[in-house]
């Protein structure tokens, strides 16, 4: 099997994780204002320790979802021997077919 002949191509978009990165704003914005609830009734080390325990549990979630993300929007495709030949030539611009005179 030669490796040579496959061609991996990313199509991850900004659109594929904005979700992702809503709901885990959302889950810190919680946190923080419950954390900021605590703090008020006197209860500092309870808050910080709420807030710390949910940032520190939501970031394995979050990195999985990441990941599995980008794993399932990477393709493999194999590649025509054609079509390497077409990518391998070099492209030129400007260069126009000249005209016979008449």
């Amino acid at each position: 099997m030669k490796l040579e002949k496959y061609r991996l191509k990313c199509t991850l978009s900004f659109g594929d994780i904005y979700a992702q990165i809503l709901a885990w704003l959302a889950i810190i914005f919680l946190s923080v204002a419950s954390g900021l609830a605590l703090w008020a009734s006197s209860q500092q080390i309870y808050a910080l320790a709420a807030t710390a325990l949910v940032v520190v549990m939501s970031l394995p979630f979050l990195l999985f979802a990441f990941v599995t993300t980008l794993l399932n929007h990477i393709e493999v495709a194999q590649v025509d021997e054609v079509e390497e030949a077409a990518l391998e030539m070099p492209a030129v611009s400007g260069q126009q077919t000249p005209q016979p005179a008449s």
